[in-house]
């Protein structure tokens, strides 16, 4: 069967079934993929059959309904960012189980600019994988957001530094992301991203030394000072 814009949900998870390989579902295991409903195909795949079907708003929800790891991915590089709403967005965050879906969802989530409405929202709740999106978001809107001044990412930083202390690996690890692109950004950002990462560094807490030590020694590192044109 030959993909087009017209296809259909079932049509195209139908292909996706027979592109299927068990062998490849046991290797997205050791990445910390949930696997109970994978399929097996990989994210180039998926970006090819999503270069194929086009963007379709209505299909990507039936899609993101099936409830299969490769549907509700290619839900997200299908869905119209320009016609997602709040109601859905956090319909799709509920049901975000892996990070590999909180990452490729937060991508969506910020080209549709609810980034001001849902960073906060997301951080303050309890679940890993929505607070992680939350810190995914954070990261995508700093490399993304070219237009947006620096101060609007500089004023996540107190949000950074009030979750570095979750243990959980999903978000201790989203939360170091998040500072490590905040301060690779501009030599505008640079300072205040390091600031944060050395009190972090020392703090009592284990996951924000973790957080501090890591992002120090990429920032502060000799490639990213050249690229953002840095003395040392």
């Amino acid at each position: 069967m030959t993909l087009s814009p017209g296809s259909t949900a079932g049509e195209i998870i139908g292909r996706m079934q027979a592109l299927g390989s068990k062998e490849n579902v046991a290797g997205m295991a050791r990445f910390g993929i949930v696997t109970q409903t994978a399929l097996g195909l990989s994210n180039v795949e998926l970006r090819r059959i999503a270069r194929q079907v086009k963007v379709d708003h209505a299909r990507a929800m039936e899609l993101w309904q099936s409830d299969i790891r490769e549907a509700r991915l290619l839900a997200a590089f299908t869905a119209s960012p320009n016609v997602l709403t709040l109601n859905e967005v956090r319909e799709w965050a509920d049901d975000c189980n892996s990070w590999e879906l909180a990452d490729t969802v937060a991508d969506l989530f910020v080209a549709a600019r609810f980034e001001r409405t849902l960073i906060p929202e997301f951080a303050a709740d309890e679940r890993e994988f929505v607070r992680r999106i939350a810190f995914a978001m954070i990261a995508t809107a700093a490399v993304h957001l070219k237009r947006e001044p620096d101060s609007t990412l500089l004023a996540w930083l107190p949000l950074i530094e009030a979750h570095a202390s979750d243990e959980r690996n999903f978000v201790k690890k989203a939360v170091n992301w998040a500072l490590r692109q905040i301060g690779k950004r501009s030599a505008a950002c640079h300072g205040p991203a390091v600031a944060l990462a050395e009190k972090l560094a020392v703090s009592d807490s284990r996951p924000a030394r973790w957080i501090g030590k890591d992002a120090v020694r990429e920032l502060q590192s000799d490639r990213v000072r050249a690229r953002l044109g840095i003395q040392a």
